[in-house]
């Protein structure tokens, strides 16, 4: 007898049923996009693994900081952000500025913006700090990256810190004046704006009167403009385009810059958005110098997501409190009463409030549609939402210059010449 052998049965994911080529098709299209999906997961992982480790190894370790940065939530009293802008030579941008690499100054590396953020914590309020760069103060003993150590001072300007022992040593002397521990710093060179200002489109500047600094390049008509690139770092260091030619009037002038970003940031949803803090913090570590707790790029979103809901008028951008240096016109020294004021409101987490009125004579002008010279907290809730009432501002001294990202302010021209 003749025995058969039985066909086979189908596989369960043969589709017997499924014939219709489109069906196949379908099929195929969504193994395809696994594919793609986790191939995608797995770049991005390596991409970012491989930035971590590169920042990792040129990393500035902080003194009286943690090794690495604990999650943000364990900052109880909030966190501090030391960002220090630094003028050196860079090969990738030498055409851009003649004399740089190849002057009698090539060697030189000097911290000419240095900024300190604290962020508050419950509620979120962010105080940027900007330290003048002819600002003599005290400069402790500190440790180079190298590992040499740097001498006390007892009065030094404040932008020669970088040159002397690096970032460590401009944290520690920020620390010591501000009394403010630093959890984050960075220093940030001139491609690292360049590249960012590009990234996000631009910033929106406003300017009372043109512009024009031979120094710099920068030429601007008076009215509002979107720069980015080269353009925004010519106006970032500008200070002979501006009406008194000062620091002091420079400062003005980049906190009006950042006033803009700060909006452009928040209100556009971009500290919400964690691929777009990744690109940009991509961009950020490819170029800069970073403290040990700021390397990991997802530390980074922690910090955007930590801030990306405070609102404009929560923001303050003060110059650190000062007065002209007794024995020189063209520098200045802490005053530490103003400051002293300053700090108790941070550490109480006050608002606080600018009294200073400015006027032409300032890097800038409040713009007459915003309340000029405050700096108050947002709206309180209503009483129905809770029974806490809203801290009273506290009022800062006169001769301290400052405004919040809710005010627009424009930048003074110098148009006597």
């Amino acid at each position: 007898m003749t025995r058969r052998t039985p066909a086979p049965p189908l596989a369960q994911h043969s589709g017997a049923h499924d014939a219709r080529p489109w069906v196949r098709l379908l099929r195929v299209i969504g193994v395809s996009l696994a594919v793609v999906l986790v191939s995608a997961v797995g770049v991005v992982g390596y991409v970012l693994t491989d930035l971590h480790t590169a920042v990792a190894r040129n990393a500035v370790r902080l003194e009286g900081a943690p090794a690495t940065a604990p999650d943000i939530a364990a900052y109880k009293s909030g966190f501090n952000l030391l960002v220090t802008g630094i003028d050196a030579c860079e090969q990738k941008y030498a055409a851009l500025f003649p004399g740089r690499c190849d002057g009698p100054d090539a060697d030189s590396v000097n911290n000419d913006v240095t900024m300190l953020v604290h962020v508050s914590n419950g509620p979120r309020r962010i105080t940027v700090v900007s330290f003048p760069r002819d600002l003599i103060a005290p400069v402790p003993e500190c440790t180079a990256k190298d590992g040499s150590y740097v001498s006390a001072q007892d009065g030094a300007q404040i932008n020669t810190t970088y040159q002397e022992g690096g970032l460590s040593c401009v944290a520690k002397t920020v620390s010591a004046l501000s009394g403010q521990q630093i959890d984050f710093a960075a220093a940030v060179n001139f491609g690292t704006v360049i590249d960012i200002t590009n990234a996000i489109g631009g910033v929106q500047v406003c300017l009372a009167t043109p512009l024009q600094d031979p120094y710099t390049g920068l030429d601007l008509s008076a009215g509002e403009h979107t720069i980015q690139g080269m353009q925004a770092l010519q106006f970032l260091r500008t200070r002979h385009g501006l009406v008194s030619g000062s620091d002091l009037a420079r400062i003005g002038n980049q906190q009006q810059y950042l006033a803009s970003l700060a909006r452009q940031l928040t209100s556009g949803q971009v500290l919400g958005n964690v691929p777009e803090v990744l690109k940009i913090a991509n961009i950020a570590l490819s170029n800069l110098e970073a403290s040990t707790t700021l390397t990991d790029p997802m530390t980074i979103v922690q910090l955007a997501l930590a801030v990306k809901d405070v609102k404009p008028a929560d923001i303050t951008f003060i110059q650190y409190p000062n007065v002209t240096a007794p024995d020189n016109p063209n520098r200045v020294v802490p005053d530490d009463s103003a400051a002293a004021t300053l700090w108790a409101a941070v550490a109480a987490n006050q608002p606080v409030q600018i009294t200073h009125q400015n006027t032409e004579d300032d890097g800038v002008t409040v713009e007459p549609s915003a309340p000029t010279g405050t700096a108050t907290a947002s709206p309180a809730p209503s009483a129905a939402a809770t029974a806490t009432p809203a801290p009273s501002a506290v009022p800062l001294s006169e001769n301290v210059r400052g405004s919040t990202a809710a005010q627009q302010t424009c930048t003074n021209g110098d148009t006597s010449g």
